[in-house]
């Protein structure tokens, strides 16, 4: 069991519902309203999502078996503890199960889920070895976890998608560090990440504006007039200094094990920023 909930990364899973469930009480409705959460076709919704994802994790692993055995070899589960046939099996029930889901709820939700599938495919098989492209990949996933909800709901409001854009950035910043991470095992394969191509230091550049445009916009968010001094404090406190610290350790950063903190310190920034929707 220990090694199914590390193969389909359990405590991302857990992350996924809570913003999830976030979204639905905080954002979608005036106020505070726990009661949304009573609502049985919202959590078919949740379980369709967590099991997209679940099968997201194991097609990429699925795909990384070599790549993972140069990167992460006490962490290598599939060939290892898994049969790969296993494996695939489970991707394809999950993600099945996944889209049928969707269209139990609606149409449009179904048609996300199933992009997000397809997508998922596409970024284990080949994308998340071209330029940039997985990690937009992977950012465009993060947001539609949010929007998802609200298209469920059919209420799509300018604070959802602020989160989403915020799920975006972060998201796409936090991809990149994992690709400077994962230099050496992705460079035995022939990948064409950003780091690859252009250097730790090229990686670098690019990461410094993201974070500019990332703590940009938390600024403006703070600085609306309809956000309240509390909300505004913590979004201070526990996201954007954060955030200005890991630019700190991102410009002494040059070993694998540095990279490690600075993406498990903007997973934190993540779920601080999404805990923020129970202060709207």
């Amino acid at each position: 069991m220990k090694h199914i909930l590390t193969l389909i990364r359990a405590r991302n899973l857990v992350m996924i519902v809570l913003s999830q469930a976030l979204v639905q009480a905080c954002l979608l409705a005036p106020g505070l309203e726990w009661r949304r959460l009573l609502d049985g076709n919202f959590w078919l919704l949740v379980l369709s999502t967590v099991c997209i994802a679940a099968a997201g994790y194991i097609i990429n692993d699925y795909y990384d078996i070599k790549i993972d055995a140069i990167n992460k070899p006490g962490r290598l589960l599939i060939g290892r503890r898994i049969r790969r046939r296993r494996a695939m099996f489970a991707h394809l029930i999950l993600s099945g199960v996944g889209v049928l889901l969707g269209l139990l709820l609606s149409i449009p939700v179904a048609l996300i889920n199933l992009g997000a599938v397809l997508l998922l495919w596409g970024y284990s098989a080949r994308l998340k070895k071209m330029l940039l492209v997985g990690n937009v990949a992977i950012a465009l996933l993060s947001a539609s976890m949010l929007l998802v909800v609200a298209v469920y709901d059919d209420t799509l409001n300018q604070i959802t998608l602020g989160y989403a854009l915020f799920a975006l950035l972060i998201s796409l910043i936090r991809e990149i560090i994992k690709d400077i991470e994962d230099m050496k095992g992705d460079a035995s394969f022939e990948c064409r990440t950003l780091p690859i191509v252009a250097g730790m230091r090229g990686a670098k550049l690019v990461l410094y504006p993201l974070l500019a445009l990332f703590q940009a916009f938390v600024i403006i968010v703070i600085a609306h007039p309809s956000s309240g001094w509390v909300f505004d404090v913590y979004m201070v406190a526990l996201v954007l200094l954060p955030s200005v610290w890991l630019v700190v350790k991102l410009v002494r950063a040059d070993r694998k094990r540095d990279f490690t903190f600075l993406s498990n310190l903007n997973k934190l920034i993540m779920l601080l920023g999404i805990l923020s929707m129970l202060l709207l």
